[in-house]
C-alpha cells in the first residue's frame, strides 16, 4: 500500500477512531479485504470474464463518440510510461485519474454497459475503469484486479439494491462512486479498517446526479460514471494520506441524503455465498433498460407474425411500470434523449426492424418516418406491473391498424436477465459489433478470448492490456 502514513501507523490511527460494536460495514469491509479471487469457482470467474469483455467494449464504442473523443483531448494529457493508465478506443495513456474518468464516461455513452436489476443501475462501468487504471499505475496481478473488480461490483451493488433512489435522482454516480473506492482499495491491499475508511471517504465524494438530465438529453449524464470511477481514486488516494471520513458514511448518504431509505442488514445478506454479479443482465437493445421490456414484447410479437409497416399503423398503445412509462417523449432532441424514449424505441423498432445501435444515432433520431410514428405512440402507467418489479419489468404493447385489427404481446422477466439470459454466442456478437467500431475482427478477437482467459488467470494483467490499444494487430 502507498500511503504517506506506513501501514501499521494508518491502521493504528483508523483504530483509534473506531470505538463502535461491528456492524453491517465491518462485515462488508472484511470481506473485501479478504476476497481470493483464486478460491471463486470457475462459473463465477467466466461471468466476471463476460461482464469485463461487455464492459470493454461499451467503452471502446464509446470512446468513438465525438464529444468524448473532444474531452479526452481536454482532460488527458497523454502519458509514455510503462505505468500509464490506458485510454480505451484512443490509442493514448494517461494518469490513473484521468482514464477512470474518460473510460467511466465512454462506457455509458452508447447504453449498452451491463447492469443489475436488484440495484436499478450499472455496477461494472462505476468500478473496472477505477480498478484498471490503478492496477496498471501500480503493476498489479490479474489476481488482485480482478478481485477488485468483484469487491467494487458487490459493495456497490450490494448498497444500491438496499437503497430507495430519491425518485428526482439519477442512480449514475452514487453508490458507484462508494463501489469505486472498494475496487481501489483492494487493488492496494488495504486491510478492513483501512477499507471501511475509503468507502466512508467515498461516500462522501458523490454527486448530485438529476435524473432530467436523460430525460431531456443532456450529456452531461454521461460523465457521471466517470466522476464516479475518478473520485473513487480519489477517495484510496486521501486515506492513504491519512484523511478521514464519517463513521458510517453511507448510512448517511443513502438513508438521510439522496435516498429515501437504506436497509443496512440487507447489504450483507448472503455475502459471500450469493453474489451480485451473478444475477446482473446484459443488454443487446441500445437503449434505456427500461424500454427493454416493451422491445421484448415487440421482439416476441415479430416471432410469431411479421410486423406492420408504419404506414398500416394507426396508433401504438404501451402499458408498463412506473420508470418505464416515465419515458415518453415522443421527439427527442439528440441521441441520449432517443435512448430514454419509450416512444422513439418502439416506432425506430419498427421502422429499422431493429433495435440495435443503429437505430439510436443520429441519423435515426432524425428520421421523419421514424418521429412521425413515435408521435402515435403512446405510453401508460398499470401500478399492478410496477408491483412486479424488481424480478420482473413488464410491458404490453398493442398496435392498432388502420384496418380496425389490433395485436398484442406482453413481456415480464427482459431478456438478458439471468432468468432469461442471452446466449454466449449472442454475447460474442454483441462484442464484435461494438469493439468492431473501433478494431479489425481479428483483433476483436483476440481480445475477446484474452478477456475470457483473464478471468479464469491464464494470462497476466499486462499481456491482457497491451491488447487494448487500437493500434494492436
Amino acid at each position: 500500500m502507498h500511503s504517506a502514513l506506513a501501514p501499521e501507523t494508518l491502521a493504528l490511527h483508523l483504530h483509534d477512531q473506531r470505538t463502535f460494536p461491528m456492524d453491517y460495514l465491518d462485515t462488508l469491509s472484511q470481506f473485501s479485504s479478504n476476497l481470493d479471487y483464486r478460491t471463486l469457482d470457475a462459473d463465477v470467474k467466466d461471468q466476471v470474464g463476460w461482464i469485463l469483455a461487455d464492459t470493454v467494449a461499451a467503452m471502446a464504442a464509446g470512446s468513438a463518440e465525438p464529444e468524448l473523443r473532444a474531452i479526452a483531448k481536454k482532460q488527458a494529457h497523454v502519458k509514455a510510461s510503462s505505468h500509464a493508465s490506458q485510454l480505451i478506443g484512443l490509442g493514448a495513456c494517461s494518469t490513473a485519474e484521468a482514464a477512470a474518468f474518460i473510460n467511466g464516461t465512454s462506457g455509458t455513452f452508447l447504453e449498452m454497459d451491463e447492469g443489475n436489476r436488484f440495484s436499478r443501475g450499472h455496477p461494472a462501468v462505476h468500478v473496472i475503469p477505477a480498478a484498471l487504471a490503478l492496477s496498471q499505475e501500480r503493476d498489479a496481478s490479474a489476481e488482485n484486479f480482478l478481485a477488485a473488480v468483484v469487491v467494487g461490483y458487490e459493495v456497490g451493488s450490494r448498497l444500491g439494491a438496499a437503497s430507495q433512489l430519491r425518485g428526482a435522482m439519477h442512480p449514475h454516480g452514487t453508490w458507484g462512486t462508494i463501489g469505486a473506492g472498494a475496487a481501489c482499495a483492494r487493488v492496494a491491499g488495504m486491510q478492513a479498517l483501512d477499507m471501511r475508511q475509503t468507502i466512508n471517504i467515498a461516500a462522501s465524494l458523490t454527486t448530485a446526479t438529476s435524473k432530467q438530465t436523460m430525460l431531456e438529453g443532456g450529456l452531461v449524464r454521461n460523465v457521471y460514471a466517470g466522476l464516479s470511477n475518478r473520485n473513487g481514486l480519489l477517495a484510496l488516494n486521501l486515506a492513504e494520506c491519512g484523511f478521514t471520513g464519517e463513521r458510517d458514511g453511507p448510512s448517511s448518504l443513502l438513508g438521510k441524503i439522496i435516498y429515501e431509505s437504506f436497509q443496512p442488514d440487507a447489504v450483507t445478506q448472503g455475502l459471500g455465498q450469493d453474489l451480485h454479479l451473478m444475477r446482473n443482465y446484459f443488454k443487446l437493445h441500445s437503449c434505456c433498460r427500461y424500454n427493454h421490456g416493451t422491445l421484448d414484447a415487440i421482439d416476441q410479437m415479430a416471432a410469431t407474425q411479421s410486423l406492420p409497416s408504419a404506414e398500416e399503423i394507426d396508433r401504438i398503445e404501451v402499458v408498463t411500470y412506473h420508470l418505464a412509462a416515465e419515458l415518453n417523449d415522443p421527439a427527442p432532441n439528440n441521441t441520449l434523449a432517443a435512448k430514454f424514449s419509450v416512444p422513439f424505441a418502439v416506432a425506430t423498432r419498427i421502422v429499422n426492424n431493429s433495435s440495435a445501435l443503429s437505430s439510436f444515432t443520429w441519423d435515426a433520431v432524425r428520421n421523419p418516418h421514424t418521429l412521425a410514428l413515435a408521435q402515435r405512440v403512446s405510453v401508460l402507467h398499470d401500478p399492478a406491473m410496477s408491483a412486479r418489479l424488481p424480478n420482473e419489468r413488464p410491458s404490453r404493447v398493442t398496435i392498432y391498424l388502420k384496418d380496425g385489427s389490433t395485436r398484442t404481446a406482453e413481456a415480464g422477466v427482459n431478456r438478458g436477465d439471468d432468468a432469461s439470459p442471452y446466449t454466449r454466442e449472442e454475447l460474442r456478437q454483441k462484442f464484435m459489433n461494438l469493439t468492431g467500431r473501433i478494431w479489425p475482427a481479428a483483433h476483436c478477437e483476440k481480445l475477446l478470448q484474452a478477456t475470457l482467459d483473464l478471468a479464469h488467470l491464464k494470462i497476466s494483467l499486462q499481456e491482457w492490456a497491451a491488447l487494448l490499444s487500437p493500434s494492436a494487430e
